[in-house]
This record gives structure tokens, sequence and C-alpha cells, in this order.
């Protein structure tokens, strides 16, 4: 049963502790949503998914032996590639069965989020979106400023082609195709798509992968 402790983690941070399973696993579930907040705080009425709250929650998980394995539901819009590609190397850096679940979309920096688990799911409708980096604010046209951003679409494309079955050249290719996105580059992929790019294990809802996820706890 869920103590007062794990309602006020619900209420604030979307985390809940399921451990009232006949497989007797203690698994914790962390949400994903929103926009991923970095250094700057979000204005307005805008969800967001705090790397500050999230960051420590990993830890905690990581350490507590309690904790059998964790559920990540995904449902962002992306944000800060900072905070987003941190909270994807400490996922991926847990050394405890981990399971993601995309339920409506996992774009830009979202994308590593979901890989970064040991296993994942999609649901048919889910999206993937696989664009360039952008940056809001001044940019300066200079040869420096196009290599800075080399230099960060590096970062994320090796993240995702270590922890997922797709290959470097293959997401450059969709980072730069033409015609899926309005006035932008990219590529959208939805549901079985995301599987059939190499980029998502399976598709699949809620109990697909908790029993992917005991099944992982019970060998392990």
């Amino acid at each position: 049963m869920a103590n007062n402790n794990s309602n006020d983690n619900l209420s604030k941070y979307g985390q809940v502790i399921l451990d009232d399973n006949r497989e007797g696993c203690n698994i914790q579930v962390i949400s994903l949503i929103g926009e991923i907040e970095g250094h700057d705080c979000i204005q307005g009425s805008t969800k967001s998914t705090k790397y500050e709250h999230i960051l420590p929650q990993l830890v905690s998980c990581a350490d507590d032996n309690k904790t059998d394995g964790i559920l990540f539901i995904i449902n962002t819009v992306g944000g800060d590639v900072s905070a987003g590609l941190a909270i994807a190397e400490m996922i991926a850096s847990i050394n405890k069965p981990t399971v993601a679940l995309v339920i409506g979309d996992s774009h830009s920096i979202g994308v590593p989020l979901a890989v970064a688990a040991d296993y994942s799911f999609i649901v048919a409708t889910g999206t993937m979106i696989i664009h360039p980096v952008r940056l809001s604010g001044t940019v300066i046209g200079a040869p420096q400023t196009y290599d800075y951003f080399k230099l960060i679409e590096d970062r994320i494309v090796s993240f995702i082609a270590e922890h997922s079955n797709t290959t470097k050249d293959a997401l450059s290719s969709m980072m730069i195709a033409k015609g899926l996105l309005t006035k932008d580059l990219g590529t959208i992929l939805v549901g079985r798509e995301a599987v059939e790019k190499g980029l998502i294990n399976e598709l699949g809802g809620l109990s697909d992968a908790l029993t992917k996820l005991k099944e992982m706890i019970g060998k392990k």
C-alpha cells in the first residue's frame, strides 16, 4: 500500500512505488513529462520535468535496497539538451532493471531518455521526433557557432546509437530529412516505425512494460 510519503511524491513529482503485486517486486515509477527543464526555470503554466528533482530521485533508487526496478513513463516534447542528456546518462548507469514506456511523445531530447533504459516500449500512437539541435536566443553567425552545434549533435547521436539498435549514420539521415516537418528538418516516427528503425525495442503498453520489468527483476 502507498504511504503518505508515496502520496506526496505522486502529487509533487509524478512518482509512485508499486509494492503490492503478486510477484513481490518493489517498482519505482518515474514520469518524464512536458518540457525537460534545465538551468533556467520555465515560466507560465507549462508542464515540466525538473532535472534537480529527477537526479536525486535516480540516485535514491540506485542506492535503495528496497527498489528492485524502475519504470519510466515518458511523454515529453523535449527541452534542455544538457539536462536531458544528464538525466539519460544517469538512467543508463543505474545497475538495476529499467524499462521505458513512451505513451504519447518522446521528441527531441526525449529520444535519448527513451533509449537510456535497459528495454523500451512505445504505444501504437506514440511519436518520436528526431531533428537538428535548435538553440534559442542570439546565434552568432561564425564557424565556431556551427562547430558547437555539431558537437552537441554528435553527443546526442552517439548516445542514442550506443543505447539502441540503430546507427549514427541512420540517425544523422533522419535529422536532416526534408518534408516531414513543415518548414523544418527532421523525422517523425509513429509507434511501430520507431521499433522498425531500431530506436525502441517493442510496441506495447503499460501491461507489457510491467510484465517485462518484472521478468527482468526475476532474472536479476
